[in-house]
């Protein structure tokens, strides 16, 4: 019963460290970024959910629907993990597209694009 326990606990916490790291072979880059919110508010996205500004979501030209990344601001190395249902930015020089909530916790409202460093996590 006690080694069912220990295996128990080591599984569960062997589950828990892999979630937010970041996945060596997955997506990495740096680039800009921009947020959209309360205008699309409750407008369907390209995965067929309904954005939610106040979710900590975002728009990717390629990353597959329900990927984690975690996106840095570069120029005060706050960071946040936000899951992928939509497509875009459609603006030539930014990579992602945050939430406004996002956008909040990166500290970026201001200044609407920052520089940013996007880092696939690992499922």
């Amino acid at each position: 019963m006690r080694l069912l326990l220990i295996v128990t606990i080591a599984l569960l916490l062997s589950a828990c460290a892999s979630q937010g790291q970041i996945d060596p072979q997955g997506y990495r880059a740096e680039g800009q970024a921009s947020y959209y919110g309360a205008r699309h508010h409750g407008q369907k996205t390209a995965s067929g959910e309904r954005f939610d500004q106040h979710a900590l979501t975002a728009a990717h030209r390629s990353l597959p629907f329900g990927s984690k990344v975690l996106v840095t601001n570069l120029r005060n190395d706050k960071s946040v993990v936000v899951r992928i249902n939509d497509r875009g930015p459609y603006a030539k020089k930014r990579i992602i597209d945050l939430s406004q909530r996002a956008a909040e916790q990166l500290d970026m409202l201001r200044a609407g694009v920052v520089p940013v460093r996007v880092q696939q996590l690992a499922e």
